[in-house]
């Protein structure tokens, strides 16, 4: 049914698009010469605007505060889509929708980023599928794998927009150097460890950030799984889990319930912490200027406190 209605949304935004073409008489709704960036999710918007600076518009079609695995785009994003120099986007089962839009667009000089071509992808056992392993899309919760995505945009924006070459590989290399300070706390922090394995009681999108510093963990649903009510199995599990080992903190995840890592808690004494993936922020941590740096730094203190 999903693609059902994605197929007829992407109708409904073709038309949109040409009656918006007509009325306006061959004039496009962009309201700047700059180079104009669209961008799917947050982390994606967030590389492109340190990249960018002042120099070229970037514009967000994921609203803070929803959620990233049931959005659907608008005519009027349809329309952003149309009329950008540049599309960003993910790729795995979250973007479903993109290749339809893609397909009815008539601006063919559109450059198209799809990120998940731009690294390695691990796969992870998924029940919701019924066809095996599926590649986990998470790719930018890896710190690593955010500086190859970033040098990938990069060099697409300079190619684009080769007159202001010499700032974004300016604003590149520094950026990347926040990365890179990055990565190295978060390489102290497991260095530093008294425990290899975290909990979280919430689905678990961090299969590429686990892999990087080499650490276990026990969740009550892999990657993004579409279940939202545990077993009693699986609490047990994990109760019996952290209790057995005197886990310290159980994470849950951003815009989350929170109420399995809040059961866990409850029957164990564990401290109950947030680990963000990044996916999204909310209103208020997008108007407060937060961003993927400063998220990041977040989770390594959670972590510190975790592996404690």
């Amino acid at each position: 049914m999903k693609k059902v209605f994605s197929l007829l949304l992407v109708i409904i935004s073709v038309f949109s698009v040409v009656l918006c073409g007509c009325s306006s008489k061959g004039q496009t709704s962009r309201q700047s010469d700059k180079l104009s960036i669209v961008t799917s999710i947050f982390p994606y918007y967030d590389f492109s605007r340190n990249i960018v600076g002042d120099k070229a518009d970037v514009k967000l079609l994921l609203s803070p505060g929803n959620e990233p695995h049931h959005y659907e785009p608008s005519p009027a994003d349809i329309v952003a889509i149309e009329e950008c120099d540049i599309f960003i986007y993910n790729g795995g089962e979250s973007d479903e929708w993109v290749e339809n839009v893609l397909d009815s667009l008539e601006n063919k000089n559109i450059t198209v980023l799809k990120m998940t071509d731009y690294v390695s992808l691990l796969n992870e056992k998924n029940p919701d599928h019924t066809d095996g392993d599926e590649a986990d899309e998470h790719i930018w919760t890896s710190v690593r794998n955010a500086k190859q995505l970033v040098s990938a945009i990069s060099t697409n924006i300079v190619e684009k927009d080769s007159k202001n070459k010499t700032e974004y590989e300016n604003n590149t290399a520094q950026y990347l150097e926040k990365l890179t300070q990055l990565d190295n706390d978060f390489t102290e922090a497991v260095n530093n460890k008294k425990r290899d394995t975290v909990v979280f009681g919430d689905r678990f999108p961090f299969l590429y950030f686990m892999t990087d510093y080499g650490l276990n963990y026990e969740c009550a649903f892999p990657g993004c799984s579409s279940e939202t009510e545990p077993s009693l199995e699986v609490v047990t599990r994990l109760v019996d889990y952290v209790r057995d080992n005197n886990i310290p903190v159980v994470f849950h995840l951003e815009m989350s319930n929170g109420k399995i890592a809040q059961l866990i808690a409850d029957d164990t004494g564990a401290k109950i912490l947030q680990f963000s993936s990044c996916h999204n922020i909310t209103k208020d941590e997008f108007n407060n200027g937060e961003d993927y740096i400063s998220i990041m730094e977040q989770n390594c203190k959670a972590l510190k406190e975790a592996l404690s």
